[in-house]
Parts: structure tokens; C-alpha cells; sequence
């Protein structure tokens, strides 16, 4: 007889940022395979023999060749690796915690008859040209530029300014404003010629985004978290700051009921899925792009902060087509970025009582940060250090240039704004000017 198994995928780096994942598996008594690109080989397989980091957990990773930028690259790879594990295991679950592997994970969920986003979901939310294709009612006005076109693109429909968007890239890769005509040209050619590009409206507003919890078609939770990003200042879209639940702006209602509509458009079936949104000046919700896998940064933190419970154990029950439910929030948290400037990364102080900054790495384990009680008080819950010390930062143009973050939570959003303002006046990052950041 076979033993049981689940295949988890995504970037190994998510591992550590949601070792959650692997514990609940390995309480369940269930083999845990994991699919990962290539490039994490070396990272993986010395913190697999590490018996303190959570990957330890792991009977298998398949490393699969591709790249995010070149389109379906993966699912050879992911098809190899699966059809030799489907001959010594039962496989009962799939779940991307990461967006490398969507697509391919989504394929496998279809092979084998185990619950999934469903075809239609899981080829649109790995492309944001098929999201305008199949999601009209939501999208801005956009231009689908491919490599063959790069050279005499046809732009009548875009105004300006505009946002220009690699269609396969995650993480803000890539993602900037233009102004006008020339710069648009001037971008196109700054991009790989193999890659397909979006050209869109600048939908002006507050972006949000609203992660939900899927089972048979059926929604069983949703929340919308408030977002803020590098766009205030620069042209870039690197997030900084999330918040949840968002309750500020009025706009919850709008945002939910979009959220649902899009969902029923995409035959969305089962899963958690993570839209970007904005709401325009006529109080539009405009989607900017949705993803059907777990939600990135510490977002799964901020969920476990604000309800009290962690959703990763709801995630793998819809999984493995069982029962699941979440509870609305009762508390209020958020994760903050700090922007830096370019130069070397040399210490990061912090003056708070019984709190130190946290050096996980680029690819080491987050600490459990922990819950509080609904009516506890304004708490900073953790500082970690994304980067090693010593290490060349560049100005913040995607979303692996970050540094340091923190996490906070508190009764009300008064006293969690407050609190933030305490926290950056008691963090220091100490970085020394750098000649040349490729040094």
C-alpha cells in the first residue's frame, strides 16, 4: 500500500515564511512533496538537513527548470517530477503556497482529481492578459504588446500616464509608470524580447487587496486588507504597508462584491485567492491583477493576528475536501516596509522592551509571532531583518530589494496607527553609502 502524500509548491523562501504549512501536514501523518524551481537547490537541501528549520519536515523536493518570465516553462518539469512521485505515493492534495508554480499545480489538482482552483482560474491567475480577456467588467483599458509587435506596437487605446506590466513576472517586477509616448517606447525596449507586455490605464485610488477562502465554489471567507505602496513617491509599485482588516475607507462593500462576481466569472472552485484592487474617483473597484494561492509577505500572520487563528490548516482542509471555516477579524494588525536608500546594509537597532530585531535572511525561517486576546493592548509583535548584514540594497524597485519589516496589532485602528509612529521612531537602519551596489 501507498503511503499518502501532498504536494506543496511555490519559491522555497515561502516555506519559511509559512512553515505552518509543513507542520500541519506532518500532523496529519501525511508525506509532504514539495516542487520548487531549480535556483533553490543549494538553499533547500541544507535547510532539509538542518533538523531546526521547518523544511526538515520535507520527504521530497522535485526541482523543476523554468523562469517566471518565459510563459508555461515549468509544467514539463512539474509533470516529470509528478508522474514518478504519483507511482510511489497517494497523492490526496495539492496547494501552491507561492505564485512560481500556479499554473502546473493547478494542472496536477485536474490530473488527479483532487480539489483546485479549476482549469479556467488556474490558466487566468498566472496571466494578466487572459485576466483582461476573461474579467472585462473589472479591468482599466489596456494594450496586450507581444515580441513581435515590440517594434510597431499599436497604443491607441492607451492613455496617459500609464502602467506597463511584464505579463508573467510577480513580485512588482518590472512594473512602472510612464508618462508619455516616448517613455512608454523607451520601456517596451528595456524588456527581454520574448516577453508579452501589458499596457494600461493608471487607475488613480487607494489599492487594496481581497484575500478569500474557496471551497466547492462557495466563498467562506473574505476580508479586504488596505495597501500602500512605493507609487507616492516614486513610479515603482513595491508594497510597503498592509493592513487588515480595512475599515477606513468605506469602500468594503464594493470591493467584496467585485471580489464575488470575479470569482463566479473565473469558475473559481476551490482555494484561497489574492486580488489586487483599486477603487477609482467614481468608486469603481478596477481590478489591477488576482492570484490563486496563498497571499504573500506576512499576510498570513496578519489573518492569524486579527482572528485570533491561523488560516493555514483552513487552507489544507478545502485541499484535502474537507469542511472548513474562518472567523472574521477582531483585532487589527499590519506589516510595515521600511524604504532605504541605496548602500550597504550594516545593523538595524531597535529601543523597545523585550523585543529584537529578527536576522532571518533572504531564505531563513520567521519566527511564530504569535496571537492576542481581542482586548489586549498595542503590541509589536516582531522586527525581521530580510536581508544579511554587510549586504549591497538597491532603491526599492520590486518586492525582493526590501529590507526590514515589522508587524504590529492592536484594538483599534487609532491605536494601531499610533503604535506604528512608536515603532519607527525606536528602528534604526544603518546603512553605509556604497559606491557601487554590484560591488
Amino acid at each position: 500500500m501507498k503511503p499518502k502524500a501532498f504536494i506543496l509548491s511555490g519559491a522555497f523562501f515561502v516555506v519559511g515564511r509559512n512553515p505552518l504549512f509543513l507542520r500541519t501536514l506532518a500532523g496529519e501523518d501525511l508525506k509532504i512533496l514539495f516542487l520548487t524551481p531549480a535556483r533553490f537547490r543549494e538553499e533547500a537541501r541544507a535547510a532539509r538537513a538542518d533538523p531546526a528549520h521547518p523544511a526538515a519536515l520535507i520527504e521530497d523536493i522535485g526541482f523543476v527548470d523554468g523562469a517566471l518570465d518565459r510563459e508555461g516553462s515549468f509544467t514539463a518539469g512539474v509533470i516529470a517530477t509528478a508522474l514518478g512521485w504519483r507511482d510511489r505515493y497517494d497523492i490526496v492534495g495539492v496547494y501552491a503556497i507561492g505564485e512560481t508554480l500556479v499554473e502546473p499545480t493547478g494542472v496536477l489538482a485536474d490530473g488527479l482529481g483532487v480539489p483546485g482552483p479549476g482549469a479556467r482560474a488556474t490558466r487566468a491567475c498566472r496571466s494578466k492578459y487572459l485576466q483582461r480577456w476573461y474579467l472585462r467588467e473589472f479591468s482599466p483599458s489596456s494594450a496586450v504588446v507581444t515580441p513581435e509587435q515590440r517594434a510597431a506596437p499599436d497604443l491607441a487605446a492607451v492613455s496617459f500616464p500609464a502602467v506597463v506590466k511584464p505579463a508573467a513576472r510577480t513580485s512588482s517586477s518590472g512594473v512602472v509608470t510612464v508618462l508619455d509616448r516616448p517613455e512608454l517606447l523607451a520601456q517596451l525596449q528595456s524588456y527581454p524580447a520574448h516577453e508579452t507586455v501589458l499596457v494600461e490605464e493608471k487607475v488613480i485610488g487607494q489599492e487594496f487587496s481581497v484575500e478569500s477562502l474557496v471551497r466547492d465554489g462557495r466563498i467562506l471567507f473574505a476580508s479586504v486588507t488596505r495597501k500602500e505602496t512605493t507609487e507616492s513617491h516614486l513610479r515603482t509599485f513595491v508594497e510597503l504597508a498592509h493592513t487588515v482588516p480595512s475599515e477606513r475607507d468605506g469602500v468594503q462593500d464594493v470591493l467584496l462584491d467585485a471580489n464575488r462576481r470575479m470569482l463566479d466569472r473565473l469558475a473559481f472552485e476551490n482555494g484561497t485567492t489574492h486580488g489586487e484592487w483599486r477603487v477609482d474617483e467614481a468608486g469603481r473597484a478596477v481590478l489591477m491583477e488576482v492570484a490563486c494561492r496563498t497571499p504573500g509577505d506576512g499576510l498570513m500572520t496578519l489573518y492569524a493576528l486579527a482572528t485570533g487563528e491561523p488560516l493555514e490548516p483552513q487552507i489544507l482542509n478545502v485541499a484535502l475536501g474537507r469542511p472548513a471555516a474562518y472567523p472574521a477579524p477582531r483585532r487589527h494588525a499590519r506589516q510595515v516596509y521600511l524604504d532605504h536608500p541605496a548602500g550597504r546594509l550594516d545593523d538595524v537597532a531597535l529601543d523597545w522592551p523585550g523585543v529584537e530585531p529578527r536576522w532571518v535572511g533572504e531564505h531563513g525561517s520567521w519566527p511564530e509571532l504569535g496571537t492576542g486576546a481581542p482586548d489586549d493592548p498595542p503590541t509589536l509583535r516582531g522586527v525581521l531583518v530580510l536581508k544579511e548584514r554587510g549586504q549591497a540594497l538597491t532603491r526599492l524597485t520590486q518586492s525582493d530589494d526590501r529590507a526590514v519589516t515589522f508587524v504590529i496589532d492592536a484594538p483599534s485602528l487609532a491605536e494601531l496607527d499610533e503604535l506604528e509612529q512608536r515603532v519607527r521612531r525606536a528602528l534604526t537602519v544603518r546603512i553605509s553609502p556604497a559606491v557601487s551596489v554590484d560591488e
